[in-house]
């Protein structure tokens, strides 16, 4: 891009900055924080682009100014942790909402592939799952315990396990989006059609209605906390193809930080996740309102983060 396009295209910004960095001390902290990340960004592209400019002199005085500002009267005491998870984390799953519905749509895809294969092929459920798992599965249905899989292990060892191996598929879908986000697609896919065939193995034994319920416990967060981490994915893989007005590896770079943000918030709900499958799931003699109570509290707690607090921040944003 020409320097004379790219300054006509963010003068008037720059023009709102400047004036307000005159006034520094009246400019709310979340207008600065987003003033700091517009113009370093600008500034990154200018030094790329055209290094040794008097643009690029002019913005880095401001980014100067403004950074001198943000540190000098940056508080010595605050709680990182706390301000991560009631800003920063919601602020990166707001930004990602279209990556977010793109996860969503892809992992839908994946359970209607596998539903509907297991309909048309009796096979297609050893194939995804394996002859072991359906076999020991159909042996527990005949025993009248079909989610005896769940108390086939101590509580510890498998939270442990469970725990471990959902962070891992979490972190391989994020990763896999440095593959231009088609890694990411094809994780999201073929967990989907694991889910939708797991479904089914259920519904095809005619015990659907009572399981799906006890599964669920755990699995409204799991599945939930899964297609977040699609979603950062998708978001790195973005940054790769389209950087916009940016340099690429510049834009992957920020794409990457953004992702890395939710998924490292995404631990938690993991954790929790396990421990649910490891120590509520196996007891499927609990009443239907013990279910449908823990479903239901997982699904607002995943929502306050997906929807409220997002939501929140932006509001909050928009009024400063």
């Amino acid at each position: 891009m020409r320097q004379g396009i790219f300054v006509r295209q963010n003068e008037k910004k720059w023009k709102a900055f400047e004036e307000k960095i005159a006034d520094v001390t009246q400019v709310p902290a979340d207008e600065l924080t987003k003033m700091y990340v517009h113009l370093t960004e600008d500034l990154a592209y200018a030094r790329s682009k055209y290094p040794h400019s008097k643009l690029q002199e002019h913005l880095s005085n401001l980014v100067l100014k403004l950074h001198t500002h943000i540190y000098r009267n940056k508080p010595v005491k605050s709680n990182r942790f706390i301000q991560f998870w009631i800003k920063e984390f919601p602020t990166e799953l707001g930004k990602a909402y279209p990556q977010m519905g793109y996860a969503l749509t892809i992992m839908l895809l994946g359970v209607f592939i596998g539903w509907l294969s297991s309909v048309y092929d009796d096979t297609f459920s050893r194939m995804v799952l394996g002859d072991e798992y359906v076999d020991m599965t159909l042996i527990n249905i005949r025993k009248g315990d079909p989610m005896a899989v769940y108390s086939s292990m101590t509580e510890g060892s498998m939270f442990s396990m469970i725990t471990t191996n959902n962070i891992r598929v979490a972190f391989l879908a994020f990763v896999a989006g440095i593959l231009f986000s088609v890694g990411t697609g094809l994780i999201l896919l073929q967990n989907g059609v694991m889910l939708g065939t797991f479904h089914h193995l259920f519904f095809s034994q005619g015990i659907f209605d009572e399981t799906i319920l006890t599964i669920w416990i755990h699995g409204t967060i799991e599945i939930s906390a899964i297609i977040i981490a699609g979603g950062a994915g998708l978001v790195m893989g973005n940054g790769l193809l389209f950087p916009g007005t940016y340099p690429r590896l510049y834009a992957f770079q920020n794409a990457a930080k953004s992702g890395l943000k939710i998924v490292i918030g995404l631990i938690p709900f993991f954790v929790i996740a396990g421990f649910f499958e490891s120590f509520l799931t196996r007891h499927t003699e609990w009443p239907l309102a013990i279910k449908l109570l823990i479903i239901l509290a997982s699904l607002a707690l995943m929502l306050t983060y997906l929807i409220i607090l997002p939501n929140l921040r932006s509001y909050v944003r928009s009024k400063n």
